[in-house]
């Protein structure tokens, strides 16, 4: 293992790749979601292609959360909930607030729904009509407490954080009693569950115990982003391998996982008949071809070494900025993509150009507010 202000900044730049692979994934929607994907068919093959090679970045997220957190030693869980979860509920609930206010402000100042649609790809997905009145925003804001809406779609993530942090001192107390041995005998339960989205789609809609009365099967107790957790924690206390070696067992990693999820993937969305559930399966986080692709990106970035303090400094500052550009950024995907669009950007290339604007528009963005007023931009923007 490295020692630590190395370690961490390999942890940076995994930060780094996490960012911008969530960008990056959120750039694919208008390929996948806006009409010209429709009329367009090489939108829907590189929008496929792209967003394939982009599902790790959440689990990337979760498994830098288990490495930094686990074990929660020496701290109640209510002090552990005060500083972590007050951290990101304030800039949720102030960024959710403005994403679901956004469709009435647009029709104040004479926007119309297609302005909407341009700002918010799911917004105009699956037939939906945007709504610019004012009661459709408030009901919107209403539901925060219980789960987002098509104009803060990113937001998913943040109630699954939320979760994750009151599961964690718990969590902890286990990890800490038990042996490297016993950590893997969960890690080799919880891979199983990864299966469990192919089983209910090709064997049963019920398996394990699970039916219209059940939906607590078997390993369900082992199943969810949990074993991302744990995994973060686990590689980087026991991952000792030679940068040869990681290389040599990432890429088949990386390109089995790979091509199982664009393969999937291809095939669900040819399908006229694929449900919204059929056509997200392959991409499915917690599912073993992601953890593939996911687990290669983790152990060559561990690999790391910055010496540039130049360097260094720039990903200390996107790790400050790093949860306010997640919060901030979807508000420019949309304009992004138009932009790339304007610059007559290849079809190739619209995804990471539309990605690398919307990305720096976003850290700039954030970077200014820290700048400028750094006591209130830690609410603002966690």
């Amino acid at each position: 293992m490295k020692n630590t202000n190395e370690r961490y900044v390999w942890l940076d730049v995994l930060r780094f790749i996490a960012i911008f692979l969530v960008v990056c994934s959120h750039c694919c929607d208008p390929f996948n979601l806006a009409p010209d994907a429709k009329n367009n068919p090489d939108y829907g093959i590189w929008g496929a292609l792209y967003g394939s090679f982009l599902r790790p970045c959440v689990p990337l997220f979760v498994m830098m959360t288990g490495l930094l957190l686990l074990p929660v030693n020496n701290i109640p869980p209510g002090k552990f909930y005060r500083k972590r979860i007050l951290r990101v509920l304030v800039p949720f609930l102030i960024w959710s607030l403005l994403y679901n206010l956004f469709p009435w402000i647009t029709g104040i100042v004479g926007g119309d729904q297609t302005t909407v649609g341009t700002f918010f790809p799911y917004s105009i997905a699956y037939g939906n009509v945007p709504s610019l009145g004012l009661s459709d925003a408030l009901v919107n804001i209403a539901r925060i407490p219980f789960n987002f809406s098509v104009y803060a779609v990113h937001m998913w993530y943040i109630y699954m954080l939320i979760g994750l942090y009151l599961f964690m001192p718990f969590f902890s107390a286990w990890i800490d009693k038990y042996s490297r041995k016993t950590t893997e005998m969960f890690l080799v339960i919880w891979g199983i569950t990864l299966f469990l989205p192919y089983a209910y789609q090709y064997i049963s809609t019920y398996f394990w115990g699970t039916c219209s009365w059940n939906a607590y099967g078997m390993l369900y107790y082992f199943a969810g982003f949990n074993g991302y957790l744990l995994l973060g924690y686990y590689l980087n206390r026991y991952n000792t391998l030679t940068l040869g070696k990681t290389i040599l067992l990432a890429i088949p990693l990386f390109v089995i996982g790979y091509a199982v999820t664009y393969t999937g993937f291809s095939h669900m969305i040819a399908n006229p008949e694929s449900s919204e559930e059929m056509i997200e399966l392959f991409w499915t986080y917690c599912s073993p071809n992601v953890l593939l692709m996911t687990i290669a990106v983790f152990m060559i970035t561990q690999k790391v070494v910055i010496e540039s303090s130049f360097w260094k400094k720039i990903l200390a500052n996107l790790t400050q900025c790093g949860l306010g550009i997640y919060m901030v950024h979807y508000f420019f995907v949309g304009v992004g993509f138009l932009a790339a669009q304007k610059m007559a950007v290849p079809v190739p290339l619209l995804i990471p150009v539309a990605a690398m604007i919307v990305f720096a528009f976003s850290w700039i963005i954030v970077s200014l507010v820290y700048g400028f007023i750094p006591k209130a931009a830690r609410w603002i923007l966690g």
